[in-house]
């Protein structure tokens, strides 16, 4: 494993450029994202009644916003949005995981002129997008499930304890078999963009579950730890510094991410017929 998170290092190293692309991507999504989903709701919020609104108060609220989103079309035009948004993002981020994986088997196996960023767009986005839709689509289908159940238990649990015995074994083993298939997925678009078949890549991958998972959950931890720091450090210097520490973090996480990838990808590459 140490090996592997050294070559994975190694290939971050080399592939600088594509973070401050993946940086700038997740920012301005995000930049974006909080500034709409902040302007539906900050209006209907405002018209909450006071601090400590009466009973009465707060259930007409409440009544009020339950007949305007389902008796009226309000909700319409920003669900479209936020479908839209999420067209685009199930566009744009299998594009650049196709850019990334290909640069980095261009790298590991020893290319010269750098990173192949976007000729690796070009070659390779027809069979990582489907991939990656594939994967999407099968993570979520538990929900077609799970949520009704969720509400029912929701609407019936006399206290949020017993709605938590009730929820989280369902929601964990949600949470395992979206890690799961995100493993399995990674490794097929891994061999995607090496130019493997993906009948080869699918009696392969099981194989590297187990690995894979361990690279993912080491450089969570380390991740995490990061997280920690970071929050305490705006704890104790508050103000522009907090804020360039905060910025710090999320390039810091994007960088995280990135070796995570590479550390994963140099793993499945030293599983293959003929690697080192």
């Amino acid at each position: 494993m140490k090996h592997h998170m050294k070559q994975g290092w190694r290939l971050t190293v080399k592939h600088m450029h594509i973070l401050i692309v993946l940086f700038l991507y997740q920012l301005l999504w995000g930049f974006f994202l909080y500034r709409y989903v902040d302007s539906v709701v900050t209006p209907l919020l405002e018209r909450y009644p006071g601090t400590l609104p009466s009973e009465s108060a707060s259930g007409l609220f409440w009544a009020e916003a339950q007949f305007r989103l389902l008796k009226t079309s309000l909700v319409q035009p920003y669900a479209w949005t936020l479908l839209g948004m999420l067209a685009l993002r199930m566009i744009v981020t299998p594009l650049l995981n196709a850019g990334l994986f290909y640069s980095l088997h261009h790298v590991s196996a020893g290319g010269d002129g750098g990173s192949r960023f976007m000729q690796g767009i070009r070659r390779c986005w027809k069979r990582v997008l489907p991939l990656y839709w594939c994967e999407t689509l099968l993570t979520l289908a538990p929900a077609w499930w799970l949520l009704p159940r969720g509400l029912d238990a929701l609407l019936s649990s006399p206290s949020m304890l017993e709605l938590a015995q009730t929820a989280l074994p369902w929601g964990a083993g949600w949470l395992l078999w979206g890690v799961l298939l995100h493993l399995l997925f990674l490794a097929l678009q891994f061999g995607a963009a090496s130019g493997q078949s993906l009948t080869d890549s699918l009696l392969r991958a099981p194989r590297l579950l187990l690995p894979l998972a361990a690279l993912s959950l080491v450089l969570w931890l380390i991740a995490a730890a990061s997280g920690l720091a970071v929050s305490g450090a705006s704890l104790l210097w508050a103000g522009l510094l907090a804020i360039m520490i905060q910025q710090l973090y999320h390039f810091g996480r994007t960088l995280l991410g990135i070796w995570s990838v590479a550390s994963q990808f140099d793993c499945w590459q030293s599983n293959q017929p003929g690697s080192r």
